[in-house]
């Protein structure tokens, strides 16, 4: 029991450590959180298991602060203990005037005086004998965080009980859950009040006491609804019923003690408080405790139950619930001390020490700052960073993205013919051959043709330059997340602002290249190309396909034993149209409209000249020499730019890289020593955030609270 006791004793000396440096606890020690509404009396319950006054009372909402109450058992200097800890309340079978435990309890009452008092942590090394000056300083040190307004604080106040008349035990005191706002109180303190709460219950080591008026249904109680959101199966939570003596005559709570209302794992325990006019009247607790159990002895439902109601039993079930507890819980707590322990020295690390104004060190660090980013961007690129992800794309992956999936397939899908229709080409073809109409297909309008092609193939090639610019801005970006530029923001910023104005100075030359090379191809149409198809090989691919347009349709087939040919209208022979034996006559007739037949498409009366229009554009059908002359022109047109598409596709990638990502791979780190390895940077550069100075004060503190819990947890 002594060593079980120790445990306890552990966790609230791990609680101290946390507390006294100022840091919030980063380990889930076990404790007990109890929650209620106003009315439930939770303040007498814990009274009761103190054996003393001193929480504060009053209308609305007193407890407006989390008290973080530790209760130690301390027997008196002649070894005596009282109250609930005494073997009158014990249901030990040791001899009267002894505990279960060899500690003998005095014959009249409970043990107190000088060998009771509490201990603030706020207030380290001051005993306080008087238990309304407790009650005193617990208002004092709520209104010194809170205000003398109705306002709530998740801050807690940590206060240590020694007495002989209470069990070693640790409780949280949280505030009573209310619906509606009164007097001063914040209109949403129902929301404040269940937010404090759930921080302190959603915890897995929180044993919930869930505070609950007997004389009331316990399907509206607040505690037992609040506890089933975070311990739905009732695994932690135990119930506590008050103002038992309050229910109506022939009502009792035996259905819900042998869980056939709302079961817990770890049961219910019925108790009776002191009225508010015994607490008015003074009346001792120790009193109270004596009616109590009065009560339960005699009640005929209550009776053969006895032993397992009152004060003094809920005192016993909690002091064996939390020891068990955290011996359960201990290598979890001893691991993530050592856990806590290596990432926060690990942070330290990190923000680095406070630099001082030596000159030598502040150089040192700008020049390792500049070497560890420009190798960090060289591996990024290159792909052999330390850092590669599985979750996505980044860095020079994202870069071959943009040449091959986005670059490659725009430039690859892009058709001529999307934006050059047959009218076109035909009036280029027009236009090209000048007063003389050609004799052959113009090798002028081709020319004019792709070349306006081609240009079309710079507007992308240039946006592909630009979109390898945001990827290396995105990589820069993603380097300037590192801690150290967290630790040092006007260094951050210099560093943005010279990579930034270096990759534009390397945008020009690279747009220039791009630029040349589709200026090149423009200027110059190879048709002697190796893959170009020849002029003479599209004619003759152009008048296949006008030969097989004019071939006569197949001849119906006679069967045998039928007197014509088979007649269906199902036939797709008898579908085709017979060819007319007088269309040579007519396609003669037809070409003395003139060579420009399709432009000026007016009817013409005989010998008379009229003016050409205003605007000649053309119009009707193609004749068959100028539907032979597009075709010619549309296969030479596909076939060149094929060629440029493959040429400008492959070429621009290269000039990017060789321009942009090669260059400040190589330059990078040289622009960088020019424009911030100077004197007169460094002040500047190497001021500190304030958020890193905090932070750093912040981990100091969290090792000091963990090293100590070390150290304790060690001695276990």
């Amino acid at each position: 029991m002594t060593m079980d006791t120790n445990l306890i004793k552990t966790i609230n000396k791990l609680q101290d450590a946390f507390t006294a440096v100022g840091v919030a606890n980063p380990i889930d020690l076990p404790q007990i959180t109890v929650i209620g509404s106003q009315s439930s009396g939770k303040s007498s319950v814990l009274e009761n298991i103190v054996g003393r006054d001193f929480l504060p009372r009053g209308t609305g909402i007193v407890t407006r602060r989390p008290l973080v109450l530790q209760l130690i058992n301390r027997p008196t200097a002649s070894g005596e203990v009282g109250g609930v800890a005494s073997a009158e309340f014990q249901g030990g079978s040791g001899a009267a005037g002894e505990t279960p435990n060899g500690v003998s309890t005095p014959p009249n009452g409970p043990a107190g005086g000088a060998d009771e008092w509490g201990e603030f942590l706020h207030i380290p090394g001051k005993k306080f004998t008087n238990f309304d000056e407790i009650r005193e300083e617990i208002v004092k040190e709520t209104e010194t965080k809170t205000g003398k307004n109705a306002g709530i604080s998740p801050e807690p106040i940590n206060l240590r009980i020694f007495s002989p008349n209470v069990l070693t035990l640790t409780l949280v005191d949280l505030p009573g859950l209310t619906k509606v706002p009164v007097g001063d109180q914040p209109k949403d303190i129902e929301k404040q009040i269940r937010d404090m709460l759930m921080k302190f219950i959603t915890k897995n080591n929180a044993i919930i006491l869930a505070v609950t008026a007997g004389n009331t249904d316990l399907a509206n109680s607040d505690g037992l609804k609040l506890a089933r959101e975070v311990d739905p199966e009732g695994v932690r939570t135990i119930g506590v019923l008050t103002k038992i003596d309050l229910m109506d005559q022939g009502t009792d709570v035996v259905d819900i003690l042998a869980g056939r209302v709302i079961p817990l794992r770890l049961g219910y325990v019925p108790v009776i408080n002191r009225g508010q006019r015994d607490i008015e009247n003074k009346k001792k607790i120790t009193v109270a405790l004596e009616a109590e159990r009065s009560f339960f002895e005699n009640h005929a439902s209550y009776k053969s139950k006895a032993q397992y109601c009152g004060t003094p039993f809920l005192a016993r079930k909690l002091n064996m619930i939390l020891m068990h507890h955290i011996r359960n819980t201990l290598p979890e707590i001893k691991a993530k001390i050592q856990a806590g322990l290596v990432k926060y020295t690990q942070e330290l690390a990190q923000l680095g020490d406070v630099l001082t104004e030596d000159q030598t060190s502040q150089s040192n660090v700008i020049l390792n700052v500049i070497t560890e980013f420009t190798n960090e961007y060289r591996t990024i690129i290159d792909g052999t960073s330390n850092e590669i992800t599985s979750d996505e794309l980044s860095g020079g992956a994202r870069i071959s993205f943009v040449f091959h999936e986005i670059y490659g397939s725009a430039i690859r899908t892009m058709d001529p013919f999307d934006q050059i229709k047959d009218v076109d080409i035909r009036t280029i073809l027009y236009n090209s051959s000048g007063s003389s109409p050609a004799l052959f297909v113009g090798t002028a309008a081709f020319e004019v043709l792709v070349k306006q092609q081609i240009r079309r193939l710079e507007e992308p090639s240039l946006k592909c330059a630009s979109m390898i610019y945001d990827e290396l801005v995105r990589i820069l970006n993603k380097l300037l997340q590192k801690q150290i530029f967290k630790r040092f923001p006007a260094m951050r910023e210099r560093f943005y602002g010279v990579v930034i104005n270096f990759f534009k100075k390397c945008m020009n030359p690279t747009n220039k290249l791009v630029q040349d090379l589709i200026a090149g191809e423009a200027c110059y149409v190879n048709t002697g190309h190796p893959d170009f198809i020849t002029g003479h090989k599209a004619m003759a691919i152009v008048n296949d396909r006008v030969t097989a347009s004019k071939a006569p349709p197949p001849q119906p087939v006679v069967e045998p034993g039928m007197k014509g040919p088979r007649s269906s209208t199902n036939s797709p022979a008898a579908q085709l149209p017979t060819r007319d034996p007088n269309a040579d006559i007519i396609a003669q007739a037809n070409q003395t409209d003139g060579f420009f037949g399709s432009f000026f498409s007016k009817k013409k009366r005989p010998g008379i000249l009229e003016n050409p229009p205003a605007v000649l554009k053309a119009s009707g059908n193609l004749s068959e020499r100028e539907y032979m002359e597009t075709e010619v022109i549309k296969l030479l047109l596909l076939s060149y730019f094929s060629i440029v598409k493959r040429t400008v596709s492959d070429l621009v990638p290269k000039f990017v890289m060789l321009k942009l990502v090669q260059h400040t791979k190589e330059e990078l780190q040289r622009e960088l020593l020019a424009e911030l390895y100077k004197k007169e940077v460094f002040d500047d550069a190497l001021q500190e955030s304030d958020f890193t100075k905090q932070r750093r004060q912040e981990c100091r503190k969290m090792i000091e609270a963990l090293q100590k819990a070390d150290e304790i947890i060690a001695a276990v």
